[in-house]
């Protein structure tokens, strides 16, 4: 059921997730789920304010250190925070140091805004997330404890079925497609009280699994342009974000990308 709840203004915190990885744009930079979401907020409300502060690769200490203190100051409407899985990822991981600090984000965020949406991440099915699982299940309770805490609201990504359905994740397997974003955006939408759209739980069509040949093809490019890199990368302490900025560092009135629609369903 519908809320009447009325928002104005709607700042994202994290890492690539809410950056929008992979969800990419014409001119090469990306959408995602937050921008798809404030395009739906700001068809409903005149003057709607949107920053995204998240930038990809960041850890939950640079999280909480780069993006928690602008955000707290900004007092939005509502106010995004998903990270740690980045950490979670690493091959050598301190959990415990992981919880604390999204515990101290959530502190400073819970008070400074209207409503703070928390999430339980997707996990695609594959046999390099198995690795990792039992520390995102770990985060995931974590995530949990915390909203029952502090108020916040969670969305329930990681128990949605289809979003661990590779069709729904890019080729670098860490990162969700255009549609897959579009779900999130949906989900989000729906915890924060609005109409249903569509079901972004809804399973997707059957479809002809690739044969063996195409499948270890795949898993061999995977490896060259992604897994690879990704490794080196974890190996040297680099990050992909590295020297990037906040794609919105400031919360200004919101305005469509070039040559795309605001984000609502059907949009070009």
């Amino acid at each position: 059921m519908e809320t009447h709840a009325t928002y104005t203004s709607f700042v994202a915190v994290g890492d690539s997730f809410t950056e929008g990885m992979s969800d990419r744009l014409p001119d090469g930079s990306y959408r995602g789920w937050a921008d798809v979401l404030a395009g739906r907020l700001a068809a409903r409300e005149p003057g709607f304010r949107y920053a995204n502060l998240a930038v990809r690769g960041k850890l939950i200490g640079q999280i909480v250190s780069e993006q928690v203190g602008p955000a707290a100051e900004m007092r939005a409407d509502v106010v995004t925070l998903v990270g740690g899985l980045n950490d979670a990822l690493r091959p050598r991981c301190d959990m415990g140091r992981v919880r604390g600090l999204l515990e101290e984000a959530v502190a400073r965020l819970a008070p400074a805004c209207g409503t703070l949406v928390l999430m339980r991440s997707p996990g695609r099915r594959g046999p390099v997330m198995e690795r990792f699982r039992p520390r995102m299940e770990e985060l995931i309770a974590h995530v949990d404890a915390l909203a029952a805490a502090y108020g916040a609201q969670v969305v329930d990504l990681y128990g949605a079925p289809v979003l661990g359905d590779p069709r729904l994740w890019a080729a670098d397997r860490l990162h969700l497609t255009g549609e897959g974003h579009r779900r999130v955006a949906e989900a989000v939408w729906q915890t924060l009280g609005l109409a249903a759209e569509e079901d972004w739980r809804a399973g997707l069509p059957p479809g002809a699994l690739p044969g063996w040949s195409a499948r270890r093809a795949a898993d061999l490019r995977f490896a060259r342009q992604h897994l690879g890199p990704w490794i080196g990368r974890r190996l040297t302490g680099r990050s992909s974000g590295d020297g990037l900025p906040a794609k919105r560092p400031g919360l200004l009135p919101y305005e469509p990308p070039p040559g795309r629609g605001a984000g609502v369903p059907g949009g070009a």
